[in-house]
């Protein structure tokens, strides 16, 4: 689907604009001007209330790390909680969210309440973070922890190239 049928998927253009920019936070107002239809005056002011209003909250670059040496230690933790009258999801979820490590907190459905994203260096800064931070919330009833061995996408985006198929054809 190229740009211009995405434009016309829809009549709101603070959509179509975000959606360019969680695609490609690099466009220009120009680039969306041209793609939208949308004049670049207008582009600007879409993506200046969004900025005060909060509907966009930060611009990201994903970097292949593995492909600069660089190498991170990341576990996904399912987390099970005890609700009580003073403490909701809510708030066991924000206070889980402070901590620096965690990148990512989902309410989730299923056996666990949360799934907790946690970045560090080594196995031993996670695991340690796990026992000492986590777990030792008083809400917190039980966890389980899987470290992610590699990463094929993230964010949408591919993190290897797609090589082409060196086998051999076999012809009958």
């Amino acid at each position: 689907m190229d740009k211009t049928e995405k434009m016309n998927r829809t009549a709101n253009p603070t959509f179509e604009v975000l959606k360019l920019l969680e695609e490609n936070a690099r466009y220009s107002y120009s680039e969306i001007s041209e793609i939208t239809g949308l004049k670049e005056e207008e582009v600007k002011k879409i993506i200046k209330k969004s900025e005060e209003e909060k509907s966009i909250l930060k611009y990201k670059a994903i970097i292949d790390w593995e492909k600069l040496g660089e190498e991170f230690v990341v576990a996904v933790i399912d987390v099970r909680v005890n609700l009580t009258r003073e403490k909701n999801y809510d708030d066991i979820a924000r206070r889980i969210a402070k901590f620096p490590e965690v990148h990512a907190v989902r309410l989730i459905s299923g056996e666990y309440d949360f799934q907790v994203v946690v970045k560090g260096k080594s196995l031993k800064e996670v695991s340690v973070f796990i026992s000492e931070k986590i777990s030792t919330l008083p809400e917190v009833r039980d966890t389980n922890t899987h470290f992610v061995l590699k990463t094929y996408k993230e964010e949408g985006v591919l993190l290897f190239s797609d090589e082409e198929d060196r086998r051999l054809a076999i012809v009958p």
